[in-house]
């Protein structure tokens, strides 16, 4: 396993995380809740995980309407592991049925911090972030309590998620002009079927030294080749439970496209998810990718992807590949 610092700070994280976004739910669906791993898989993956090196576990305050923070804080407490582990949570996204159980406010805020470190068993959160953004509510008053969790000890780092580019120069400037915590991570989705993100907050990140984590590195499975044309899908696939986010791959240039991937894995003898991987690890906006195994043997095409160092001429390619079916 390799480590890296994220972005201009002293944080330094495994380069592939664990996302525990399917422990207790399927996300932040709340019609999901119950679908996802129970505890006995979701620790199989997280001992998988710890004994493989990887140190980042991201989670949220909503995955599972809090069934996720809670797997992870049992895990962290049994296995004597919290030291060992740098620990990713967020808040925005809806926790509750009041109007006020959701958004980026301080009030919010300072309530759901509690809540996640009384579920994740600590007295600290290595990385807080926001989830999404939350328009209505000013972006000074969400960084300043943010502010607030670092000076009080409760959150060591804080970051993003989900934002664009302006948005996070934004949040950036506020706090270096008012002295606050400043901007650690950026986590957006990012795979070789989903790259716009690249042009838009890379060289922002660069700019105000904010680390990037990518999710959905194999774009919700379909990177994995588990996704055939004229196939149904496979039972307890994303395509199944929370499809929404990938409707727009269910094309025929995609189907084109992946078959493009598979044949370039595998003249290099490796698995279409190590390759997807790996063209997302070489690339230098990166910090980090998160993935999401369902079964411990999951990770092992994934973890192969750090053994494969893809140059930026390879990288080019694979995406002219992806690029030219959609011509």
């Amino acid at each position: 396993m390799r480590h890296v610092r994220l972005g201009a700070s002293d944080l330094e994280v495994s380069v592939v995380a664990l996302g525990c976004g399917n422990f207790g739910g399927i996300g932040s669906i709340p019609e999901l809740v119950g679908r996802g791993d129970d505890e006995a898989a979701a620790f199989a993956l997280m001992d998988a995980a710890r004994e493989r090196g990887i140190t980042l576990f991201d989670t949220a305050n909503s995955y599972g309407l809090g069934r996720s923070e809670g797997m992870v804080g049992r895990w962290l407490r049994s296995r004597g592991a919290r030291d060992e582990i740098v620990l990713t949570t967020k808040v925005r996204n809806r926790v509750g049925p009041r109007p006020e159980d959701e958004g980026l406010s301080a009030r919010h805020i300072r309530e759901q911090v509690e809540a996640s470190l009384r579920r994740l068993r600590t007295d600290r959160i290595d990385l807080y972030l926001a989830h999404d953004p939350d328009p209505a509510v000013p972006l000074r008053e969400t960084m300043t309590a943010f502010d607030e969790l670092v000076r009080a000890g409760k959150v060591a780092h804080v970051g993003l998620s989900n934002f664009d580019g302006r948005q996070v120069a934004e949040a950036a400037a506020i706090a270096a002009d008012g002295g606050l915590a400043p901007v650690t991570n950026l986590q957006n989705g990012y795979s070789l079927l989903d790259r716009a993100t690249a042009a838009d907050v890379f060289g922002v990140c660069a700019r105000h030294g904010v680390g990037f984590t990518a999710f959905s590195p194999l774009a919700g499975g379909w990177l994995t080749g588990k996704y055939r044309p004229g196939q149904a899908y496979p039972k307890g696939s994303r395509m199944t439970l929370r499809p929404d986010p990938y409707r727009d791959l269910e094309r025929p240039a995609t189907f084109a496209a992946l078959a493009a991937l598979e044949r370039a894995a595998a003249e290099r003898g490796v698995a279409l998810a190590t390759l997807a991987l790996a063209w997302v690890l070489t690339d230098p906006g990166v910090s980090a990718v998160i993935v999401g195994p369902r079964r411990p043997d999951q990770l092992e095409p994934m973890l192969a992807a750090l053994a494969l160092d893809l140059s930026e001429g390879e990288r080019a390619e694979l995406v002219d590949a992806v690029s030219a079916q959609s011509r």
